[in-house]
């Protein structure tokens, strides 16, 4: 599982100019499975995401399509963990350590 730190690099005038955009790659991305939460941080100085089901490579190439990305008005941290405990709402994504 990875969670996807956004940090905004640009004013948030920038941002919101993007945000139609970046709402339809969240879509894409929640309809695919692959995204399970996402929101703003508070204070507002950027977002997460909550990811799995694909390998660091492609969670790396799926936050440089974010249009946010490409238009330079965030960064990406990128960090993975093993999933290996949760709360039964999110029993389905809970994961087991490698052997």
């Amino acid at each position: 599982m990875f969670v996807m730190e956004l940090m905004y690099t640009a004013p948030v005038e920038d941002v919101e100019a993007e945000m139609d955009a970046h709402v339809a790659w969240l879509d894409g991305y929640y309809a695919s499975g692959v995204f399970l939460a996402s929101g703003r941080k508070v204070p507002r100085e950027g977002g997460v995401i909550l990811a799995r089901g694909v390998s660091r490579a492609e969670v790396e190439r799926i936050a440089a399509e974010d249009p946010f990305a490409v238009a330079g008005v965030c960064a990406y941290r990128i960090t993975e963990f093993i999933a290996t405990k949760t709360s039964s709402d999110l029993a389905a994504v809970r994961e087991s350590l490698p052997s």
